[in-house]
């Protein structure tokens, strides 16, 4: 482990940017195309090579719950930037993901997700918020599922943090059900707040879906809090 800190800063960080402009450039030539197979061809790649290159390994629970011809509403707790390789990488959909506006300004990165329709929202101007969410519901493809991170934000003490509602209602507007996503461990690998990167094992729990009828008979509140407790029990914390 001593020498971990030079693998980090003479390896792995440059593979980190040089990786994430090679797929960019694959996702600017095959997005004008296809969206869906910009994002699965070149997002799914990059995410499994920023995890396996830390070196850092990744275990999978309830694969078996996930239909992957079957769009979803997906809502995963947050604790660390490596949450997104992680769920990118190994979760065979065509998935858009709701992130904050201010992460369009990352190099490669922002513009990688423009072009592959993904959404910014602007968490201090929810009008906006709203018609962006809006425009995500006109303009969806068949077969394409929606990632939430309903906390809003990553965890800074691992506790599951509330949930926000725009997923929920999303949800229930579109008929689609909800697959809720426990991460742990990935806090390990990479904290919320520096970049203290090290080897470890991160596990991903796929829970059964919330399905169609469970979505359409709950109000927007109460498949939240049934949301909530699904992904708090894959931590082992009281909800």
């Amino acid at each position: 482990m001593t020498l971990y800190p030079l693998y980090k800063y003479l390896i792995y960080i440059p593979f980190m940017v040089a990786w994430t402009a090679l797929n960019f450039f694959g996702v600017a030539l095959v997005a004008p195309f296809s969206q869906q197979a910009a994002s699965r061809w070149f997002g799914g790649m990059w995410g499994r090579g920023l995890l396996r290159m830390v070196p850092a390994k990744l275990h999978i629970q309830g694969m078996h719950h996930m239909d992957r011809h079957q769009p979803y509403i997906l809502v995963a707790n947050h604790l660390s930037l490596i949450d997104i390789p992680i769920l990118y990488g190994w979760l065979p959909l065509d998935l858009k993901w709701v992130m904050k506006k201010e992460l369009r300004r990352v190099p490669f990165i922002g513009p990688g997700c423009a072009l592959m329709g993904h959404i910014f929202l602007d968490r201090s101007n929810s009008e906006a918020a709203v018609r962006e969410l809006q425009s995500l519901k006109t303009n969806l493809q068949p077969g394409t599922s929606i990632l939430f991170f309903p906390e809003g934000t990553r965890s800074r003490d691992g506790k599951l943090q509330r949930f926000k509602l725009g997923a929920f209602h999303m949800a229930k507007d579109l008929d689609m059900p909800v697959l809720p996503i426990t991460i742990r461990h990935a806090y390990e690998i990479l904290p919320p707040d520096n970049m203290d990167l090290r080897p470890g094992r991160a596990e991903m729990v796929i829970h059964p879906p919330i399905n169609l009828e469970q979505v359409q008979a709950l109000s927007a509140e109460e498949l939240r809090d049934e949301a909530r407790r699904i992904v708090c029990s894959g931590l082992g914390q009281d909800h």
